[in-house]
């Protein structure tokens, strides 16, 4: 799913959307000018990319290489120890097993409105499939998926709409950055309507029209449907492998990746967790070694970390302020802004925040958010320290090089530092050592 309809065509439109934004608005002193946009030939390029990646990393060929065997067939669990796999030509062969792994993924989550199944759309998985960029596009969605191709196609001189009943944008993220970062997009041309419900969609001669409670309509060439993703277990025949699936349509796994049948695991988007690529490795990880060794640790989603790639990202890992603050646990929130973060300075990409919820007494990092330039490794750099239990304190003393974006990890953990500051330690420190001089205490909140 990731190489084929998920992240890595994304990444691709989005760099050729932000190289295409670029160019458009100048900065650093170059005059900017509108590019000749080609979107056959930049589609084109996405799917040389996608294969590029397939041919290096996931190709038959390259697992095969390890000692794996691969077979494309339709598979379907005949009883808790065998596979019947039926290939393409009508074939069919049966396999026993001791163990199994179900790592089938997901697809496109397509919502139940009056007049889509007579009206053609588009998903995530057949968008990289056009040969050409539809000039005015409406997304159904306004998620992570809305929002990346939603900008990208903006980005390329197209016009998008993003159409969600929910009041809230991109409402796993922090609020505050999720306003900030909708309020960018919007800026930069995106539509984003929210709150709204659909009352039915019809086509419009060549293109489609979408009709919003109250009568409102609204007309496009494509319509996008971006409503989530749902795990793909239908005709697995899990019943016969006495798999249970939960009542919101994914495998019921323990945080080792074992279903209802001790001797089946299951990993990543079928599970029903969630639908990222680094933690279906994550879960498929821990699932293999316990199902062969026994001896592995256990799923961590407490530090998951999640990326969404727009222009400035907006990254997380772990608790959200909301979380915490819902659980009873005690933070404060530290932040260092990228207009003092001298890198984004020079790149002029100021437009960002770092935060970090952290317990006051000793610094331990319950979560990170962060919006701005190159925010997904900045969340990475909080991930690490919380998997490495490594608080404010010493994230403080690491040596980060200069200039760098990550370097705003660092800044953010000194605020802890210079939160511990108070008049009366001062004064201590002024008598012990004789020093003099005037005390200057920050305020609360403020930014050193």
């Amino acid at each position: 799913d990731c190489t084929w309809t998920g992240c890595i065509p994304s990444k691709t439109l989005l760099h050729a959307a932000r190289v295409a934004a670029t160019a458009r608005a100048g900065t650093a002193g170059v005059a900017g000018r509108e590019p000749d946009i080609d979107t056959a030939a930049v589609l084109a390029h996405v799917r040389a990319v996608r294969q590029h990646v397939y041919e290096d990393a996931d190709a038959p060929e390259r697992i095969e290489a390890h000692g794996v065997e691969t077979t494309a067939a339709d598979a379907v669990f005949d009883d808790p120890h065998t596979l019947r796999l039926t290939s393409e030509d009508g074939s069919t062969r049966r396999v026993t097993f001791r163990k199994a792994l179900i790592a089938t993924g997901s697809e496109a989550s397509v919502p139940k409105i009056p007049g889509l199944d007579a009206t053609p759309f588009l998903t995530h998985a057949t968008f990289f499939e056009q040969q050409t960029l539809p000039a005015r596009t409406l997304v159904v969605g306004a998620g992570p998926i809305g929002a990346e191709l939603g900008q990208a196609l903006v980005g390329l001189g197209l016009q998008a709409t993003l159409l969600d009943k929910s009041d809230r944008f991109l409402p796993h993220d922090d609020p505050a950055l999720a306003a900030a970062l909708r309020k960018r997009l919007e800026a930069d041309g995106l539509g984003i309507r929210l709150g709204v419900e659909i009352a039915r969609i019809d086509r419009a001669g060549s293109g489609v029209r979408v009709t919003l409670d109250g009568g409102e309509t609204l007309d496009a060439d494509a319509l996008l449907i971006a409503a989530g993703r749902r795990p793909r277990t239908d005709g697995l025949g899990l019943d016969a492998a006495g798999v249970t699936v939960s009542k919101t349509g994914g495998i019921d796994v323990d945080r080792r990746g074992r279903t209802s049948a001790a001797h089946i695991f299951a990993a990543g988007d079928v599970t029903g967790g969630p639908a990222f690529t680094h933690w279906a490795e994550h879960t498929a990880r821990i699932a293999v070694q316990h199902a062969l060794l026994f001896v592995a640790g256990r799923t961590a989603p407490s530090r998951l970390p999640w990326v969404t790639y727009t222009a400035p990202e907006l990254g997380q890992v772990g608790a959200t302020a909301d979380a915490l603050t819902e659980r009873g646990v005690r933070f404060e929130t530290y932040r260092f802004p990228y207009d003092r973060l001298d890198r984004a300075i020079t790149e002029d990409a100021t437009d960002g925040l770092v935060k970090v919820h952290a317990r006051p007494l000793d610094g331990k990092i319950y979560g990170a958010s962060v919006m701005g330039e190159r925010a997904g490794e900045l969340v990475g750099v909080f991930a690490l320290a919380m998997s490495a239990g490594v608080s404010m304190a010493k994230l403080s003393g690491t040596l980060f090089p200069y200039p760098t974006y990550a370097l705003g990890a660092r800044r953010a953990a000194d605020q802890w530092i210079v939160s511990k500051q108070s008049e009366r330690l001062v004064r201590l420190v002024q008598a012990v050592f004789g020093y003099r001089g005037r005390i200057v205490v920050p305020e609360r909140g403020a930014v050193v």
